[in-house]
């Protein structure tokens, strides 16, 4: 009451530029209301502060980058999980990262918030090669990236598209397969696989992409594309540029190494425009209208035609595709071989069950729903390396709630999905090898079992599930239905060391593989 009465006293005053307690501005009821305004202000900050995840002390500037580094792979955040719980957070530097490690959360990352989480957040390399989000993986949320999404689904990662394509997947694995027998060392000395299965995935996204395929493994353009791909995965998926990303007063230091992703990708793009979509857009040209469709790149480019995308949208997503899908399909074929031949009583188990419900007739992609063991190999492998065991990265544009924590708009929202499906907590003996588990429980790869999330789950899961599951399958079975495959010789089984990257898992070392024609 007295500072009220005061303050009435005070404005009923008339006010004397030379009286010390009055003021033009108002006098002493300004300088009161204003600290009471402030207090208050103050007061309800303190009472906002975020009720952040745990993780790590952080330093001023550097935040966690002094005691977790560049390296952000799986297993050191597998790590970091066991020690700070299913959520955590790292600052590092000016990137702010929660990582989620259980079922409960990926789902309320991946499912119930799904829109509040389905914005991406790139780097400094891959905004160079996606064209800063022009290539549908790193597009934010909303209708470009739904028109984006249906581009590329429609033509590329469907049933129809399966049913239409499993002929010329079957006319290369066969070529594939017969080209194994046909050197010496594939039986003695061994050969390094990897080579001519690499030339088969092209050549079958390659023919479904713009109807075209390589010659052999000499090919030139063949040949500058794998170095192409080769450059480009190495320049992306390696963490040695993280320090710049964390911290950008760090990014001269990362002068040439930026050069070198501009430059490797101004080559790419001239190559896909110069080449290949130069070539459909000449035979769109000439096509009558009812002609209809011979590969996806038609499809997309009709739908460029229609203003729906631009040129750089269908460069990009070309770009990523080319990518992407060989080299998520080529990983985890390496890794089903390497595993099979490690263990040959599974390999065993599986042309067991070939022999059992085919015969002696060639295995084709409709047989493959007829193999639950093989498609239980495949979905085993998937879980023990998953190809990208982080999922592509999350962000939410607005302030948002997960696991009773506040998460900052602009976060980085890592899934590792790696970690689930390898938890002890979840799984019984997942360092274990161990395809029937699958068998006895059918759980489901495509995202509604958030224990496992090969392709992620949602709203921005990984659409091509539907072709590489499969594909997988086709290449597997065809190869274990015609040959015995062995180790190379003196080798007891195949090196199963890993390189994780920002956004793969692939295996270190190519390996010697035999193989022996079937008695």
């Amino acid at each position: 009451m007295a500072v009220l009465q005061f303050l009435r006293s005070s404005s009923s005053r008339p006010c004397s530029s030379s009286d010390p307690q009055c003021f033009s501005v108002g006098g002493w009821p300004v300088i009161v209301l204003t600290f009471v305004l402030c207090t208050g202000l103050l007061l309800r900050f303190r009472r906002r502060r975020l009720n952040l995840p745990p993780g790590p002390f952080r330093w001023p500037v550097f935040g966690n980058w002094f005691q977790v580094g560049d390296n952000l792979n799986h297993k050191r955040l597998a790590l970091l999980a066991r020690k700070y719980g299913d959520i955590f957070m790292l600052q590092m530097g000016e990137r702010r990262i929660v990582v989620v490690s259980s079922s409960e959360l990926a789902k309320e990352v991946l499912h119930t918030q799904g829109v509040e989480f389905a914005s991406r957040k790139g780097n400094i390399v891959y905004d160079i090669f996606t064209g800063n989000g022009q290539d549908m993986v790193f597009t934010g949320y909303g209708d470009c990236w739904r028109r984006m999404r249906r581009i590329i689904t429609l033509p590329f990662c469907t049933n129809k598209v399966v049913q239409e394509s499993h002929a010329v997947w079957e006319e290369e694995v066969n070529m594939a397969v017969e080209d194994l027998s046909s050197t010496r060392e594939s039986f003695t000395s061994g050969i390094f696989i990897r080579s001519r299965l690499q030339l088969m995935i092209y050549n079958i996204y390659y023919r479904m992409m713009f109807n075209r395929r390589f010659i052999d493994e000499g090919d030139p353009l063949y040949v500058e594309l794998e170095a192409y791909n080769a450059e480009r995965s190495r320049l992306a998926q390696s963490f040695e540029y993280n320090y710049a990303d964390f911290l950008p007063f760090l990014r001269p230091f990362l002068k040439d190494y930026l050069k070198r992703c501009e430059e490797l990708q101004k080559k790419c793009i001239s190559l896909f425009r110069d080449i290949f979509l130069a070539e459909r857009r000449r035979l769109l040209s000439m096509a009558k209208v009812d002609d209809g469709d011979k590969c996806a790149a038609d499809r997309i480019l009709r739908d460029e035609m229609n203003h729906e995308i631009s040129e750089d949208n269908v460069l990009y997503m070309i770009e990523s595709l080319n990518v992407q899908a060989i080299e998520t399909t080529m990983c985890s074929l390496e890794w089903v071989l390497a595993e099979i031949i490690n263990h040959q009583q599974i390999q065993d188990k599986v042309r067991d069950e070939i022999d059992t419900v085919l015969g002696e007739v060639m295995l084709t992609e409709p047989d493959i729903h007829k193999l639950p063991y093989l498609m239980a190999v495949i979905k085993e492998t998937l879980r023990l390396h998953m190809p990208i065991p982080l999922l592509m990265p999350h962000m939410n544009m607005k302030e948002a709630k997960l696991g009773h924590y506040d998460i900052p708009p602009g976060t980085k929202v890592l899934v590792n999905a790696w970690w689930i499906a390898n938890n002890p907590d979840i799984w019984e003996s997942p360092d274990k090898f161990n395809p029937e588990r699958f068998v006895q429980d059918d759980i489901e790869v495509k995202g509604s079992d958030f224990r496992f999330l090969p392709f992620g789950s949602g709203r921005r899961c990984r659409p091509g599930s539907t072709l590489a599951l499969p594909l997988l399958a086709l290449v597997v079975g065809r190869l274990v239905q015609t040959y015995e495959l062995l180790p190379g010789p003196d080798l007891d089984g195949l090196d199963m060391s890993e390189l994780g990257g920002q956004s793969s898992l692939h295996l270190l070392h190519c390996s010697l593989v035999r193989v022996r024609i079937r008695a």
